[in-house]
């Protein structure tokens, strides 16, 4: 259960960084993301559950 309030608190952590620093390229990223089509965001959303996957993975084996 620490791991996952952990990573939660973390993904929250970094979100909030992006609104707090960078509101206007956020609207620019927005955009660009809406412009593109669906596979390729379903693509790119998979590719990042593959990368934290393996972090989680990696970061459990090395303790």
């Amino acid at each position: 259960m620490e791991f996952v309030l952990l990573g939660i608190g973390l993904v929250l952590v970094f979100e909030g960084l992006v609104f707090a620093l960078l509101p206007n390229r956020l609207e620019e990223l927005i955009k660009v993301i809406s412009e593109m089509p669906i596979e390729t965001r379903r693509a790119f959303g998979l590719c990042a559950v593959a990368i934290g996957v393996l972090l989680v993975w990696a970061a459990k084996a090395l303790t």
